[in-house]
């Protein structure tokens, strides 16, 4: 039993880590992994971020891969920005297929989804490999 529990969870681990593409609209410049960093931590204001919602392992992995941040830590981070009066965060969309519309119909904003997911309808501009 205790064999067949550990396989579950690394089936599942390797399952909810996948490869993460970072898009924009296709007429979009590139944009570096830096400044998607900072475009994430509200220090840029170039492009518009569109998160997934909380407790959502994509937005959980892209949170740790590409910010250095757990979610607990950029919970809190944006509450004091808020709170301060001095940021927003990003925008939220309830589902990946929301986000790739969203992205797609904004030419100002910037996203996550799994590689897996991409369609023609948004740009690849960075990918985080796992």
């Amino acid at each position: 039993m205790k064999k067949f529990l550990l396989a579950s969870l690394a089936l599942v681990s390797s399952v909810c880590a996948a490869d993460i593409a970072i898009i924009a609209h296709p007429a979009t410049a590139d944009v570096s992994l830096e400044e998607v960093s900072r475009i994430f931590m509200g220090r840029a204001g170039s492009l518009m971020p569109v998160n997934l919602p909380e407790n959502n392992p994509l937005r959980d992995q892209f949170e740790q891969e590409a910010l250095g941040r757990s979610p607990a830590q950029m919970k809190a981070y944006w509450s004091r920005l808020v709170f301060t009066g001095k940021g927003r965060p990003p925008v939220e969309v309830d589902s990946v297929a929301a986000k790739i519309e969203f992205v797609a119909a904004n030419p100002n904003s910037l996203g996550y989804i799994p590689a897996s997911e991409v369609t023609d309808q948004v740009r690849v501009i960075a990918t985080l490999a796992n």
